[in-house]
């Protein structure tokens, strides 16, 4: 198959999605098929593609901003012979995916990693009804939700779970040596709201009250950097609430840490929380959307209410006072990815739903090609 990936995100933001697109882009390559990745010139998302070795075609800001991007990028989809596009963003569904449908690429799909659609936009509904032929998610309660619109049929969100390879060998970050003594609790994502960790900031004050032997480090960078550290130093929490700035690589972190939270008020399958399962980390995560598939509460760690800090510290306090239920919880969310979460098996499903709309096309092309003729 020749497959292009399309995300004009911003390009200093690389998150759960722009990973998504770059593991799997990987891992198709990997099976022989033929892939590009599509996005801004200098961007974080093609940047991982290059060291990944995915061959690229950057677009500078201001090709994007006059839309003269489209003439190159009508080029290479005739030129590689692009047989599916996977957007994105509704930006990219709206300009990438209509321009391939009228170059004749057979099959336009999005990728949501999030609830991506609001119902009561009627842009989204007819771009989704006339551009593209399917929508892949992470989650079956994004499935669900969408299914309530009535704006597709049952085929027509496909759920497929993230998948990550587990590392043979991580060395854990030694976090002993900056705070002697201290218990880490320890979180990652971009610094916007929809990550909640202003609730986080919230719970940390709260257990502050009564304890001094907690350490929370958050490692991420975006626009509420400055709002977000302001809020911890008001809290009293400068010594206690540590920003790290971006990461490329957690694992380590996630390693030495004693354990992962997760407060975000709206996601996907949040990769981040299979990471530290795949790390034997006990993990406290709010009750957003895929949470409740990758998890299981009360047995590889404690789910809470989004938006609910009291409710995020006294799981926290639960958990990180019992070393028993740390190395429980902790094993049993190993063995829960290592079974139903690895990159090979996203891969593979990945790879025969895309098989299985081309060969829906082609039926579907025949069939019409065949009333034409009667």
């Amino acid at each position: 198959m020749n497959i292009a990936f399309v995300n004009f995100i911003g390009t200093s933001k690389f998150g759960g999605g722009e990973k998504w697109m770059v593991s799997a882009a990987t891992q198709l390559a990997v099976r022989g098929h033929k892939v590009i990745m599509i996005g801004k010139a200098g961007s974080k998302f093609l940047d991982h593609a290059a060291k990944n070795n995915l061959s690229s075609l950057g677009i500078n800001t201001w090709q994007k901003a006059t839309g003269l991007y489209l003439r190159t990028l009508a080029h290479k989809l005739l030129q590689l012979k692009i047989e599916i596009l996977i957007c994105n963003l509704n930006t990219d569904v709206r300009s990438a995916g209509l321009l391939a449908k009228m170059k004749g690429t057979p099959i336009i799909l999005a990728r949501h990693g999030s609830l991506n659609y609001p119902k009561k936009r009627l842009r989204y509904r007819l771009s989704a009804h006339y551009i593209l032929d399917g929508i892949i998610t992470n989650s079956q309660m994004i499935k669900n939700i969408y299914a309530h619109y009535g704006w597709f049929n049952d085929h027509f969100v496909k759920v497929i779970h993230n998948g990550i390879t587990i590392p043979e060998a991580v060395a854990p970050y030694d976090f002993s040596i900056r705070f002697p003594g201290k218990k880490i609790i320890y979180s990652a994502g971009r610094l916007s709201e929809v990550k909640g960790f202003t609730y986080l900031i919230d719970a940390a004050a709260i257990l502050k009250t009564y304890r001094n032997d907690l350490v929370f480090v958050v490692s991420g960078e975006g626009k509420l950097e400055m709002e977000l550290k302001k809020q911890a130093i008001d809290a009293g929490l400068e010594e206690s609430f540590i920003f790290t700035g971006f990461s490329a690589d957690i694992f380590p972190a996630l390693k030495g840490c004693d354990l992962f939270v997760l407060s975000s008020i709206l996601e996907g399958m949040p990769n981040v929380v299979m990471e530290a399962m795949a790390m034997q980390k006990p993990v406290v995560a709010t009750n957003v959307n895929g949470v409740q598939e990758l998890m299981v509460d009360g047995k590889t760690g404690i789910i809470v209410p989004p938006k609910e800090p009291h409710a995020l510290a006294t799981a926290i306090a639960k958990i990180i006072d019992n070393p028993d239920m740390l190395e429980d919880f902790g094993s049993a969310g190993y063995q829960r990815i290592k079974r139903e979460f690895t990159l090979s098996a996203m891969t593979g499903n990945l790879e025969a739903y895309l098989q299985q709309k081309l060969r829906e096309k082609e039926n579907n092309n025949h069939e019409t090609s065949k009333q034409e003729n009667r």
